[in-house]
């Protein structure tokens, strides 16, 4: 009997997970792991930076700032807004990713595009449009709203990856043993995405921790916006901010220990090529109409109001003067920036990613986990750190393009991370054991064998860290070299003056920087899904 004919007649279970000792074969390679920990110390140099502060504090200005009811409301309205759009995030990535790949909704591959089209809306772009059409909305609600329209793709990308890479032959089984679709997703399938989505909704809580933009526009006072208030307010007072962004280093590590617990300690990788065939399509029937007008909703949402805002405005701007040659060359100097942070992010994180997905062990999971560290803290404190090592160790970096491409790195490193360790994670490790008993030294089964088989996942990776690299604006803001300007930082500086007409090309050729590689994930997010029309 052959592998395909075996796991048809396998009854209906969820397929079951790889010990993770299976990871833990031999030594830990050496370059790797060197390389792994440049990765980490650089991703928790804001740490660094914050313990340096804290040695310098007063304990009793410290327990000051901690028994002040003001920072423990700010603390509790950051974790309740990332608990709802994570959890809102979760619901419409998952939902929005089983209906491009498993359904046979109509126009699937124009819903596989619109689903990963908001990432090309920045959330401080998204807030002004939704401010400016309804003025009522600021605060939490209008803040978990858009939050969570802006950061649900960050589910549907990996989990409609995922869909695609599973062997489908168990959703087979279940369906021939009369369980119904709901049974066979919720029995089956929710298991097979469940390290995708855990990855994903760790990354929105992340974001959503350490946004300040938005919800600043959005007037819902979070933890962030009290830091960013306490560095202005009194910047020769450095407490507060040290400590307040101590707590959301706490918070944190809660995140990313929770996202661990459910993952698991398995993995849920193919046994050799599984089936040649797409996985069978589900009919909606009575179902359709429903769908389709929530995925048309959830689109007119994300998508639909910031471009209406930002037509109007285009609209309205017109009749006043528009210096072009300064627009497109904040436009180049974005894409460079861009460009070169996820070039330095994704070689960075690729020893992390790799080491976390072939081998078991705390030094890897300590890799892993410690790249997560700068993704929580906010960009100013990034930034700020940045320029205190500038300053003190190397001042001929200070205000540099390589200093605001490292500061992207810090930033934006998990986004990487996550991408790499999901394409690795599926590869089969059979390969490159056959690789090596054949004799090829490791950095040849990395170069030939591991490498070319996560290409379509860290690529993604890649384009995922350009777009939010284009979109970054504090750590931009502080850190850009003198003299020049990107599209996000003249957005905000005419956005903060109630410039919005001047303000709408850099919006909108923003949006379309980012418009471009997001639309081309979305094409392959189509690819991954289902092939059936």
């Amino acid at each position: 009997m052959t592998l395909s004919a075996s796991v048809q007649s396998a009854p209906a279970r969820a397929p079951t997970p790889v010990p993770a000792r299976r990871r833990a074969r031999g030594r830990l390679p050496l370059g790797l792991s060197v390389a792994a920990l440049i990765a980490a110390v650089i991703a928790v140099l804001p740490l660094v930076y914050l313990a340096i502060r804290a040695g310098q504090l007063n304990a009793a200005r410290v327990m000051d700032v901690l028994s002040r009811v003001r920072s423990f409301e700010q603390l509790g309205r950051s974790v309740l807004l990332a608990a709802v759009v994570t959890m809102g995030s979760l619901v419409l990535g998952v939902g929005s990713a089983w209906v491009v790949a498993r359904t046979d909704v109509p126009l699937r591959r124009l819903w596989a595009v619109l689903a990963a089209l908001p990432l090309a809306v920045p959330t401080y772009v998204a807030a002004y449009a939704w401010v400016a059409a309804i003025p009522n909305i600021a605060g939490f609600g209008g803040a978990a709203l858009v939050l969570t329209v802006c950061c649900y793709p960050y589910v549907y990308l990996p989990v409609v990856a995922t869909l695609r890479g599973v062997d489908p032959a168990w959703e087979e089984a279940s369906r021939s043993a009369g369980v119904g679709p709901v049974g066979t997703f919720r029995r089956v399938t929710l298991r097979q995405i469940r390290p995708a989505a855990a990855a994903g909704s760790l990354l929105v809580a992340l974001y959503v921790i350490s946004d300040f933009g938005s919800v600043s526009i959005l007037r819902y006072e979070t933890l962030t916006v009290g830091i960013y208030r306490s560095f202005t307010n009194n910047p020769f007072d450095r407490t507060a901010p040290v400590v307040l962004s101590g707590l959301l280093v706490v918070v944190t590590a809660i995140i990313v220990i929770a996202e661990a617990r459910s993952r698991g300690r398995g993995r849920y990788s193919r046994l050799g090529g599984g089936a040649a065939r797409p996985a069978a399509v589900v009919p909606l029937g009575g179902r359709r109409t429903p769908v389709l007008a929530g995925m048309t909703a959830l689109s007119g949402l994300a998508l639909g109001v910031p471009a209406a805002s930002l037509a109007f405005w285009l609209v309205i701007g017109r009749s006043g003067e528009m210096d072009v040659p300064e627009i497109f060359t904040a436009a180049a100097t974005s894409a460079g920036l861009a460009v070169g942070g996820a070039v330095v992010t994704t070689v960075l994180a690729l020893p992390v990613g790799l080491l976390a997905a072939r081998h078991a062990g705390w030094f890897p999971r300590l890799m892993e986990r410690a790249a997560y560290v700068g993704h929580a803290v906010p960009g100013v404190v990034v930034a700020l750190s940045l320029v205190f090592f500038a300053v003190n160790y190397a001042f001929g970096l200070y205000q540099s393009v390589p200093l605001v491409l490292f500061a992207y790195a810090v930033l934006f490193l998990p986004l990487a991370v996550a991408g790499v360790h999901a394409s690795a994670a599926q590869s089969p490790p059979a390969l490159e054991e056959v690789a090596r008993s054949l004799g090829s030294p490791p950095r040849q089964v990395l170069r030939r064998v591991t490498l070319p088989l996560a290409a379509p996942g860290i690529a993604a990776a890649a384009v995922l860290v350009f777009i939010t690299c284009i979109k970054e604006l504090t750590a931009t803001l502080m850190l850009q070299p003198t003299g020049t300007s990107t599209l996000a930082t003249e957005l905000w500086t005419q956005t903060s003056v109630r410039a919005y007409a001047a303000a709408a090309p850099y919006a909108a050729l923003l949006v379309l920087l980012s418009a471009v590689p997001a639309y081309l994930l979305g094409r392959r997010s189509h690819r991954w899904g289902v092939r059936h029309e």
